[in-house]
């Protein structure tokens, strides 16, 4: 078995800032020595999360909305306490999206379905510079 490691840098806004990934993911597997396997996105930190969903703007629009609801900015976290730094939602967030995923890849190309995109989200309350780590083995 080979793995093959790739860390990639993206810019992001923060607040629910959502990064279709899938050219990124799509791109280092094509690139890799062998044609089967699994992808492995990760992303450090604990603030940011990645997942799956159709890249749309209604369905990003949703899922924004969806987070806020669940895990609502405007209500008191332990973490901000302990902290100050406001930011005890993202931390939440992040734990309930996750902070890698795992997507099959045959033909060098990853197993996503027709409408369903990797995307990256950041629910820090600030910009950040994120590294993901994309591990692939096959």
């Amino acid at each position: 078995m080979a793995v093959v490691t790739k860390d990639v840098e993206i810019e992001t806004k923060g607040f629910n800032d959502v990064h279709d990934i899938t050219p990124l993911v799509a791109d280092f597997v094509r690139k890799l020595p062998f044609s089967e396997g699994s992808v492995i996105i990760f992303v450090p930190g604990s603030t940011g999360g990645v997942t799956t969903i159709e890249f749309e703007s209604g369905v990003i629009d949703d899922l924004k909305d969806a987070f806020e609801r669940l895990i609502p900015q405007t209500i008191e976290y332990r973490h901000n306490l302990r902290w100050g730094d406001g930011n005890g939602f993202s931390h939440v967030r992040s734990a309930i999206c996750k902070t890698s995923l795992t997507v099959p890849f045959v033909a060098n190309k990853p197993t996503t379905g027709t409408w369903q995109q990797i995307v990256l989200i950041d629910f820090d309350n600030r910009k950040r510079h994120r590294r993901l780590i994309f591990q692939a083995s096959g």
